[in-house]
């Protein structure tokens, strides 16, 4: 697939959005007081962990800690109780603690503004980094998560190995016009659409373009 179809592609699904569920992170974030910390809780708490579960956490904790100051000041086992059952909650718990932390002790209690400033948050990569840029401040990023890079690989718009090599080969490619909105209409594309296990190739509105490379089954 060439840039010039991706971006026709995009723009179908774009059309699409609306008659599927919206993303944990997005309907959390569409919601908050303060964006930028709200797509970081919620991002956190969405590793390795179904929409469904990262919703009512993040709903939970955030009501409970509406701010990193509240946050940070919370013990590590009310979190635990409060996000569980979301993967590795534990950990999570603890991280979340250290972020409220350092959130307070470093930028007077807001999220910061860079990339760089992000990854330096314990249990921050990448993936989260991008989406408190993109869907927190609005700013351009490229968020790349187990989606985002089955689909980009399956379209053959990259031909990458993990979601990093996806997201650096995506900067080098694909036109800056498409970078905030990706994540959004590919995780909602792959969660509704194109699963990861036998894809709804039948239903899907983009599937003319599609050379579907790599895939063995689908629906």
């Amino acid at each position: 697939m060439d840039t010039r179809t991706l971006g026709r592609v995009l723009e179908i699904l774009r059309g699409e959005l609306p008659r599927w569920k919206v993303p944990a992170v997005g309907a959390i974030a569409d919601g908050a007081v303060d964006r930028p910390y709200a797509t970081l809780v919620s991002t956190v708490l969405s590793l390795r962990t179904k929409d469904k579960v990262t919703e009512g956490a993040s709903r939970r904790l955030l009501e409970r800690a509406p701010t990193p100051r509240t946050l940070a000041n919370l013990d590590p086992g009310e979190i635990e109780r409060l996000i569980y059952p979301v993967g590795f909650y534990r950990t999570k718990a603890a991280n979340l603690v250290q972020i409220g932390l350092h959130l307070e002790r470093e930028h007077s209690g807001r999220v910061p503004r860079s990339m760089e400033e992000l990854l330096a948050l314990p249990g921050v990569g990448r993936k989260t980094a991008n989406l408190v840029l993109t869907v927190g401040f609005g700013d351009y990023g490229i968020c790349v998560d187990t989606h985002v890079h089955r689909i980009c690989n399956l379209w053959g718009y990259v031909a990458t190995r993990t979601p990093d090599e996806t997201e650096f080969a995506l900067r080098r490619k694909l036109p800056r016009r498409h970078w905030i909105t990706l994540n959004d209409i590919l995780v909602t594309f792959g969660q509704n659409i194109c699963v990861p296990v036998s894809p709804w190739c039948s239903r899907c509105p983009v599937s003319r373009y599609c050379p579907r490379i790599g895939l063995k089954r689908s629906r």
